[in-house]
């Protein structure tokens, strides 16, 4: 088992049902991703979600869509441009 990581971008948060916050976080070309979930609480009491993680690369799932890799490369590009790896967003 590998233990090398990728560093994924947050490209999408969603406040979901029961007061949890789904976060996605992709590479930069679109095409992998991991989704988490954490509680609002979490959120605020917790550490901070940060522009960027290192994430296993065993970890990580297949996009299943030409278009949804193509966004979540736009929402890397973009969220990369405005925010280092390591600021709280």
């Amino acid at each position: 088992m590998s233990d090398s990581t990728v560093q994924c971008w947050l490209v999408e948060r969603e406040l979901g049902d029961r007061d949890f916050v789904t976060l996605v976080y992709a590479t930069p070309d679109g095409s992998r991703f991991q989704q988490r979930q954490r509680s609002s609480t979490a959120l605020r009491t917790g550490s901070a979600v940060t522009a960027a993680t290192d994430i296993p690369e065993a970890e990580l799932e297949p996009v299943p869509d030409a278009e949804t890799r193509e966004r979540y490369a736009e929402e890397v590009d973009r969220t990369a441009q405005r925010y280092d790896p390591d600021d709280p967003i």
